[in-house]
């Protein structure tokens, strides 16, 4: 027998925890049970003479070791039993360990226990039915096309040595020395360089020296090394200078030198097309991100931190796992990076305690929304994860039964679909506030009724690795 009730006793963790507390009560008929299983336990463990291990009798047992001993095991071994249970009775949402007091029978008698457990908080989100997001746009702007037609053109253009100073644009030949106390610098010797001035590929204020100056001049300057805190002292020998002629872009140059396209016209309307494409893409890559930051904005209370720190520890092993696979140690990479681990774990805590509101969230907009989950909706969930582990619809819906995870699953569907009417209603904006297609950046065509919600951290995977399935799954943020 259990009852629920709420917990406020104390203000302080009111205002930060929702607490309630659960009252079990397990008749002593009920619990000998029990004790009869721990003596089976302990069975197995102890050798007398004439036995086999685990078929000494209870009563030799008891006589031997007294019946402290088990019962001390069966209320080690029972007491969780019955805690979940209650919590399954109860549907309660646990977020952390609860805490268990002991309130009769850990001598004798019937055995009951209060657990105070810490649930996830029901929240209501005002304003998420208007939310507005900026996107890049994925549009090409004629700046871009502009700037594309003039890359295809430099890299058709032909240099030509000019008698004049340098300036920023042009094509030098040079040789270069770098050095330090008279000690040449690794990778700042070279002779016969060709070298774009204003790519400011060597040191601050290099390409500013080299400007003005013409052909045969040496030059002597002292000036930082790009990558470095230490000076060093340059001598550039000048021996040509280039400037870049375009081609003239015409109809018949188009039609020589980019033999798909006749016209001009037909080729930038290609580069608008491909430009449009990639900035697709990246709209697409920050839809879901922007989408539920702006979500969690809304979630006005702290995130609980047993939750934060769930959340945390995931992302602390995946980032290790992935280190791993790559054959580098966390120890290697925080020393690549220039961090300690507290400055890793808090840059980490920062997305859990969004990946937390957005949870939140996710669920107040079911709640609100009435967005339940079907038994078709079910079945056909079973089914796609049954092709992801290579098992049988069946199979997959009993372990999820026999875990008692399919709450859960269908908790984490209902975030789904929460997430689906989010993106489906959120305003979505450019840079300069002009509407973006929302089918365009979804990727939903009058056919197609599914979202492609793109590879990022939030995927829509469940995590049902501790259900007797073997498979990846993410949760939002």
């Amino acid at each position: 027998m259990s009852t629920i009730a709420p917990l406020e006793d104390n203000p302080e963790d009111a205002a930060t925890k929702k607490l309630v507390k659960v009252s079990v009560t397990i008749d002593e008929a009920e619990f000998d049970r029990d004790i009869d299983t721990a003596f089976r336990t302990i069975a197995k463990e102890v050798k007398l003479p004439g036995f086999r291990p685990g078929k000494v009798p209870r009563k030799v047992l008891e006589a031997r070791i007294g019946l402290a001993a088990a019962r001390e095991q069966a209320l080690r071994d029972a007491v969780p039993q019955y805690l979940a249970t209650a919590v399954r009775d109860h549907d309660i949402d646990l977020i952390s360990t609860p805490s268990i007091e002991f309130t009769g029978g850990q001598e004798s008698g019937p055995v009951s226990f209060d657990a105070t457990c810490e649930v996830r908080p029901e929240i209501t989100v005002p304003g998420y039915g208007g939310l507005r997001i900026e996107l890049p746009s994925p549009n090409a702007t004629v700046a871009e096309i502009d700037q594309a037609v003039e890359a295809e053109l430099r890299r058709q253009g032909t240099l030509v040595d000019v008698d004049r100073p340098i300036q920023s644009g042009d094509h030098v030949t040079l040789s270069l020395a770098g050095s330090r106390d008279g000690e040449p610098v690794a990778g700042l010797n070279t002779e016969d360089w060709l070298y774009e001035v204003g790519n400011g590929w060597v040191a601050e204020g290099f390409d500013g020296e080299l400007t003005g100056a013409k052909a045969d001049d040496e030059l002597t300057f002292t000036a930082t090394p790009n990558g470095t805190s230490e000076p060093a002292d340059f001598v550039v020998n000048v021996s040509k200078v280039q400037e870049m002629v375009l081609p003239e872009l015409t109809d018949e140059w188009v039609g020589d030198n980019l033999g798909e396209f006749d016209t001009i016209e037909e080729w930038r309307a290609a580069l608008s097309e491909r430009i449009s494409a990639g900035k697709l893409n990246q709209t697409r890559n920050q839809f879901i991100d922007r989408a539920t930051s702006a979500l969690s904005e809304l979630v006005d209370i702290e995130p609980p931190e047993s939750m934060v720190q769930a959340d945390l520890q995931g992302r602390v092993q995946t980032t290790v796992q992935q280190l791993q696979a790559q054959g580098v140690s966390i120890e290697q990479w925080l020393q690549v990076t220039g961090q300690d681990a507290p400055t890793f774990i808090e840059g980490l805590k920062v997305h859990s305690q969004r990946g937390v509101k957005v949870d939140l969230g996710l669920r107040a907009i079911s709640v609100a929304e009435g967005l339940d989950v079907s038994d078709d909706d079910l079945n056909a969930e079973y089914a796609r994860i049954a092709i992801q582990v290579k098992q049988k619809a069946g199979e997959v819906r009993k372990a999820y039964e026999r875990n008692d995870a399919v709450t859960d699953l269908v908790a984490q569907m209902r975030k789904t679909k929460a997430l689906d009417w989010l993106l489906e209603h959120v305003e979505i904006v450019d840079p300069e506030g002009n509407p973006i297609d929302r089918a365009l950046v979804i990727g939903k065509t009058d056919d197609d009724h599914d979202h492609q919600h793109g590879d990022d951290d939030h995927d829509h995977d469940h995590d049902h690795g501790d259900h007797d399935h073997n498979h990846e799954g993410h949760d939002h943020d």
